[in-house]
């Protein structure tokens, strides 16, 4: 296959234009704890959540093969752009890394925070399909990232993360209700609402900073909206 059309499965099959509202998440945690932006230490965290996010949507189309199949043949697995093998050992070498890179954070809190994320993320991707609640499942995930961040970052969790957390859990189930009402309709919305939910996340992320750290983080929100925006016309998030 060719190596530009075998990167750009791949970036399909992370959903790679979504990586921003990691990003944001992150900064929101580890700021908020760390009382100021942490420098490196916020990129090694950015990195490792990020291996953790498209590790999580890898995995998600795995387990939704069978029903991909019928559904979105186009999606990289069932239309066999990358391989079942490619997939799971794409999956496993991201989860390490993001566990490897976790180790080197100054505090270790954050390592085991990281292990009930990866329990999180295999039991939404599982069982998301037959299960009405699992809504909660993928909001817990993007809570458990604050919480990674912050103990990373920090070695704490104070109450400044646990607002910021909660905010974007509930972002999150609305986030879901909506595309799960979209995926009901005989037709999709005629305006891209989910794709614009989705970069809503980062959005979200900047005004929480804006309020809770300085006004001035509000332009790392919107950096990470129009970033995800952008990305979305290459690669979908959804």
């Amino acid at each position: 296959m060719n190596p530009g059309k075998t990167l750009k499965a791949y970036l399909d099959l992370s959903r790679v234009s979504n990586l921003p509202t990691v990003w944001t998440n992150v900064l929101a945690g580890s700021l908020l704890a760390a009382g100021g932006f942490p420098g490196a230490v916020y990129l090694l965290l950015a990195v490792s959540l990020s291996c953790f996010y498209l590790a999580g949507m890898a995995l998600n189309d795995l387990c939704d093969l069978e029903h991909d199949r019928v559904g979105r043949p186009t999606r990289p697995l069932p239309s066999g752009r990358v391989s079942l093998r490619g997939a799971r050992t794409f999956t496993l070498l991201l989860f390490g890394v993001g566990f490897l890179l976790l180790a080197l954070a100054p505090y270790s809190g954050g390592e085991w925070v990281a292990i009930l994320l990866l329990a999180a993320i295999v039991a939404y991707d599982r069982h998301h399909k037959k299960n009405p609640f699992s809504v909660f499942l993928m909001a817990a995930c993007r809570f458990l990232v604050f919480a990674v961040a912050a103990l990373g970052a920090a070695g704490r969790f104070p109450a400044t993360v646990v607002l910021a957390g909660c905010s974007q859990f509930c972002y999150i189930v609305v986030l879901s209700l909506v595309a799960r009402h979209e995926n009901s309709r005989a037709r999709p919305f005629p305006f891209p609402v989910l794709p614009v939910m989705l970069a809503g996340i980062s959005l979200l992320d900047g005004i929480l900073l804006a309020v809770l750290a300085g006004p001035a983080w509000l332009a790392a929100g919107v950096g990470g909206f129009l970033l995800t925006l952008a990305g979305q016309k290459y690669v979908r998030g959804d």
